[in-house]
C-alpha cells in the first residue's frame, strides 16, 4: 500500500545562455590580449651582437633572408628578388617614411643582404635595421 505519491523529478537543466555569455567574454579577452606577428614560419638563426636592441616597431616592413631557397620572404610570403623590389617600391609609394627590418639568417650570404639594402634604397626607404640577438651570457 502506498500512501504518498512520489513526484517525478525533472532532469537538472543546464542554462546554456550563461555558458554562451562566458564563452563570448573569454573569446573577446583572448582576441584583445593576443598579439599577431607577421613573421614567416621559417627557422632562422640570427647572428649575435652585443649591441642588439630588442623589438621592432609595428610600422616597419619585414624582409627575411634565408640561407637556402627561397632566399627572400616579404612579410610572410616567399618572393623572388625582382618581386621583392616591386613590393618595396609599392610600399614606399603608399606609406611615406616607412621603415624596413631585415631578418637575415646567420648562414645567409652578405650579397643577399646587400641586395635587399640596395633595393630598399632604390625604393627610397631610408630607415632600415638588421635583426640580431644578444649573445648567451658567459659564466
Amino acid at each position: 500500500m502506498q500512501f504518498v505519491t512520489r513526484k517525478r523529478r525533472q532532469a537538472p537543466a543546464v542554462i546554456i545562455v550563461s555558458l554562451i555569455d562566458i564563452l563570448i567574454v573569454l573569446l573577446i579577452f583572448l582576441m584583445v590580449t593576443s598579439t599577431f606577428k607577421q613573421r614567416p614560419s621559417v627557422k632562422l638563426t640570427l647572428p649575435e651582437s652585443r649591441e642588439a636592441r630588442p623589438g621592432t616597431s609595428e610600422d616597419k616592413l619585414v624582409v627575411t633572408i634565408r640561407s637556402e631557397q627561397p632566399y627572400f620572404y616579404f612579410k610572410t610570403r616567399p618572393v623572388t628578388f625582382e618581386k621583392l623590389q616591386q613590393e618595396l617600391a609599392e610600399e614606399a609609394r603608399t606609406h611615406a617614411g616607412v621603415g624596413l627590418t631585415i631578418d637575415a639568417d646567420k648562414g645567409a650570404t652578405i650579397e643577399n643582404t646587400l641586395r635587399v639594402i640596395d633595393a630598399a634604397k632604390a625604393a627610397r626607404i631610408e630607415k632600415y635595421s638588421l635583426s640580431a640577438r644578444q649573445p648567451a651570457a658567459i659564466q
